[in-house]
């Protein structure tokens, strides 16, 4: 491959022509001024309960529409911390100080409604094409009033844009799988932060793991969409000159404290020559970008922040910038109809849970209804249990005798012990789901009740398909006695316990180790309790309670009153019939039946409670 020297003069042969797309005005929203002053923010010292650490002390600043802001300094000094607060999106620690949104306190609706996040690490739907992740975004973020055509129109033009076009109809994948690039990745997810037009765009470390060339192109797409408009804050570690130059504004912290804001490079580098002038002098050559970036690490591992930090604070640059922020607080009270409209927004969801459900139904079932990873674990252990059952337990079910009634009532045990054992197959599908799912709850692409109603309702079709397959092969083989139709529901109604019980567990746990040693564990617990290993006669008083809330006891239970009931009741031990012996005579099967179907509503419960409430990710 040759260059001509119009393609050294840009630097990379493919950056002019990705600049030169630009989205349309009308899509586009108008961007807002962000303000903050005396921003402060502590946590509660992990070593130490006793104390707090300060993450940020005093920080003040203002992020222009139309301007691409740098937030820069070395590992820890409180980049992502500062982009998470400006963002709403801390969930720990104390917050001191103000944020306004063109002089307007923040809300979580609006944050969620009008400004886009791009995360440093990716988390998109590795089954979805690129011209698919953008179209489901598209459709529960954007009006449900607006057509199809016009967001296919809105994808298009952003895949066009970024510079998607070559794989758009190829698989985003995952690490086990073969998708885009790394570089195709991060401006899939820079499509799906502007998929809905935002006001403001924050991006947290955009070129983190990428190529110099590719995180030039992914930068020069984002300045050309600052250049229309939008508000655009990135965090930076370590930029390239090229990359470096594209910011308007520098905001520089050392150990939480700011040394530096104002325009970008010579300014910022004459400000150094003159309020430090111990520091070494930019070489003939030497790029900006490098000569900050070593600055800043030699000030921060020397211990000089608190003295860069006082000189910028006496300096007339800080006295420059703090008049700059009264004055844009102040600009509250003078808004156009649009922005008073979007800050007034009760709503952190666009679309209605109908519509939530339509589109995570189209997009992701679909798919997941097509993979078999997501089948496989659904269904293989299924059908190797019955098989085992049908060859070991063949037309046991009609013989009513003494010797054979144990075999009989060991297998309708293990019928509902196996599927809720099996529920271990449904703890992935939310533990590795949580980043995906915690960051489109953010971006208010649904509601967590949207998001459980989605997930039940796709694993109970598989369930039901399941059940209904299994216990025909199961119940007639074996000939089994009484209601095929309640030992149907009882196989359903376990595997639907299974289920949630497996979300639940997944939700309360911050990651897979625990999860997969509590859930075994719980169900472990439940089968002494049931009334098959120990009668329920035989169970000391003080953990009979326990046998109260033991959803195997129930369906077990079911299954032997539906064998048994009637004259196949026979005599079984010590003169006894098997239901007496059990403590079984006296059930309504169909009642308990009800009653295992309340634990599926109660571990529902369980589960959405843990997904709103419980935050394994904590920024």
């Amino acid at each position: 491959m040759s260059f001509t020297s119009k393609d050294l003069e840009t630097g990379h042969s493919g950056r002019t022509s990705v600049m030169s797309k630009t989205l349309s005005r009308a899509f586009l929203s108008a961007g807002m001024a962000v303000t903050f002053k005396e921003l402060t923010y502590t946590v509660v010292n992990s070593q130490n309960k006793k104390e707090t650490l300060s993450l940020l002390q005093n920080v003040g600043g203002y992020l222009l529409p139309g301007e691409m802001s740098a937030l820069l300094g070395p590992s820890g000094s409180g980049k992502t911390t500062l982009l998470d607060l400006l963002a709403g999106r801390k969930t720990v620690g104390k917050t001191e100080g103000s944020i306004a949104f063109a002089g307007n306190k923040l809300t979580p609706a609006f944050i969620r409604r009008f400004t886009g996040y791009v995360e440093q690490f990716d988390t998109l739907l590795g089954s979805l094409t690129v011209h698919e992740m953008l179209m489901y975004t598209a459709e529960l973020k954007r009006p449900v009033s607006e057509g199809y055509q016009d967001k296919l129109s809105v994808v298009e033009e952003l895949i066009d844009c970024l510079g998607l076009t070559t794989c758009r109809d190829v698989k985003i994948g995952s690490a086990l799988t073969k998708g885009i690039s790394g570089g195709q990745s991060k401006r899939v997810n820079i499509g799906i932060a502007l998929v809905t037009g935002p006001r403001v765009l924050f991006l947290d470390e955009p070129t983190s793991g990428l190529d110099s060339y590719t995180a030039n192109e992914v930068m020069s797409v984002v300045k050309s969409l600052a250049g229309q408009g939008i508000t655009v804050c990135a965090t930076i570690h370590s930029p390239t000159p090229y990359t470096f130059g594209l910011f308007d504004r520098l905001l520089l912290l050392l150990s939480g404290q700011m040394v530096y804001f104002g325009p970008n490079g010579k300014h910022a580098v004459d400000y150094f020559h003159t309020k430090c002038p111990t520091v070494p002098r930019l070489k003939e050559g030497e790029a900006e970008a490098e000569w900050i970036v070593d600055l800043t690490t030699l000030a921060d591992r020397r211990g000089l922040a608190s003295e860069f930090a006082a000189t910028y604070a006496t300096s007339e640059l800080k006295a420059a910038a703090n008049k700059e922020i009264e004055r844009q607080f102040s600009l509250a009270i003078d808004l156009d109809p649009e922005t008073k409209k979007d800050l007034a927004v009760k709503r952190a969801t666009t679309v209605p849970t109908w519509k939530g459900l339509k589109t995570l139904f189209q997009y992701r079932t679909t798919k997941n209804y097509r993979s078999p990873d997501f089948l496989g674990p659904r269904v293989a252990d299924k059908l190797i249990f019955s098989l085992i059952i049908m060859s070991l337990f063949w037309g046991i079910g009609d013989e009513l005798n003494s010797t054979n009634i144990p075999n009989v009532t060991a297998m309708l045990f293990m019928w509902v012990v196996l599927p809720a054992f099996g529920a271990a197959s449904y703890v992935p599908s939310i533990v590795l789901e949580r980043p995906l799912f915690v960051r489109e709850q953010s971006d208010g692409l649904y509601r967590v009740s949207t998001y459980l109603i989605f997930k039940l309702i796709e694993e109970f079709v598989v369930a039901f398909i399941n059940s209904l397959v299994f216990s025909n092969v199961v119940f007639w083989l074996l000939q089994l006695k009484g209601s095929f139709v309640l030992f149907w529901l009882v196989y359903l109604c376990t595997l639907a316990t299974g289920i949630v019980l497996a979300y639940t567990v997944a939700a309360i746990s911050p990651n897979m180790d625990v999860a997969n040693a509590a859930l075994p564990t719980y169900v472990v617990t439940l089968l002494f309790f049931a009334g098959c290993l120990i009668r329920w006669d035989d169970i000391p008083n003080y953990w009979r309670w326990y046998s109260y809330i033991d959803v195997l006891r129930y369906a077990w239970g079911a299954l032997m009153k539906n064998q048994f009931a009637g004259t196949r009741n026979v005599i079984f031990v010590d003169n006894q019939s098997v239901l007496d012996y059990y403590d079984l005579t006296g059930i309504n099967m169909w009642g308990w039946l009800g009653i295992e179907a309340c634990f599926v509503a109660v571990f529902c419960v369980f589960a959405f409670l843990a997904l709103k409430y419980i935050r394994h990710v904590r920024r």
